[in-house]
């Protein structure tokens, strides 16, 4: 990682959190405070991220056709791996967020129906595993 590259992650780390974290804890907490720090958050946060692409894609970049092929196939290999766990995640994580949130509901009126319950929560974790298991599988064929 060149030096220009950690003094920007720097930069975006300050820019985009630390400036409109003071901008929203100055004074009494609006609703007009809560969107000008959100406002400066992204806008900062874009800013740095133009510049950063900016500054790192200049540069020409020369590789053999054998090795980018090559590449070429294993970034989609990666690229699916990352998506099979990703997606995953994410639909197992709104299905326990839906699963756990009834669950606790149904276990505060009625306490023996705790097993029944863990069982869901724990059939909605399982399909993150299977994403999980599919992306190690689709790293073992790279």
């Amino acid at each position: 990682m060149t030096l220009l590259v950690k003094i920007t992650l720097a930069a975006a780390l300050i820019l985009s959190i630390v400036i409109p974290f003071g901008i929203f804890a100055a004074g009494e907490k609006t609703k007009g405070r809560y969107k000008t720090a959100l406002g400066i958050n992204v806008f900062l946060f874009l800013a740095t991220l133009i510049f950063t692409g900016s500054m790192i894609f200049t540069g020409n970049a020369f590789a053999a056709e054998a090795s980018a092929a090559a590449a070429g196939s294993a970034g989609w290999g990666y690229l699916a791996a990352a998506l099979s766990t990703g997606m995953s995640c994410i639909g197992g994580g709104l299905a326990v967020s839906a699963a756990a949130s009834a669950a606790l509901g149904a276990i505060s009126e009625d306490g023996s129906i705790l097993g029944k319950s863990l069982i869901f929560v724990g059939l909605a974790e399982g399909v993150c595993l299977y994403g999980l298991i599919i992306s190690f599988m689709i790293l073992g064929k790279l």
